[in-house]
Parts: structure tokens; sequence; C-alpha cells
């Protein structure tokens, strides 16, 4: 699975993107789970101290928000999903 990082979350992982294995029907928590394995500066950056994902951090599964599937964070992933992680950007 290719996951593709931006902005701070980029610094952090030191890729902008990197290529996961996962097994079929792996859901997106698992996933990100998968990227902390590899990139364990993001754990902070991603969920909070109760294991909750960080309401500051968007995940999309092909362009949509993975809070807003059906399953939120427990949806199947399927092979040719594309997965991006933004922190939150601010400004005005």
């Amino acid at each position: 699975m290719q996951v593709n990082f931006y902005a701070s979350l980029r610094l952090l992982a030191g890729a902008q993107t990197a290529d996961l294995p996962l097994p079929s029907g792996a859901t997106v928590r698992q996933l990100l789970l998968r990227v902390i394995e590899r990139y364990p500066r993001l754990e902070r950056e991603l969920f909070d101290e109760r294991g909750l994902l960080r309401g500051a951090v968007h995940v999309l599964v092909n362009g949509r928000d993975a809070r807003r599937l059906e399953r939120a964070l427990d949806s199947p992933l399927g092979a040719g999903d594309q997965v991006d992680l933004f922190p939150a950007v601010g400004g005005g």
C-alpha cells in the first residue's frame, strides 16, 4: 500500500511516500499502525495518549476523509487505494 506524506509529516518521516506491505483486507487503522512501526516519530503526530487519531490529522483514502468512511478507521483498504496523510494546516 502506498502512503503519501505531506508538510510536517513528510519531514518527520523523512520520505514523501512509503510502500507498506499489508495483508488483504487490512484496515485504515492497521495501515496507520504500520506507518508508526516504520516511522516511530509520527506516533505523537498521528495519535493522542489514548490511542485516538488526533483531530488535526487528515487521513484521506482515495481523496475521502477516513473519518467519514462507513466504518471510519476500521474500513478495509483495497489493493489500489491511495492514502494521503496531512497535518492540520492553519493560516489566514
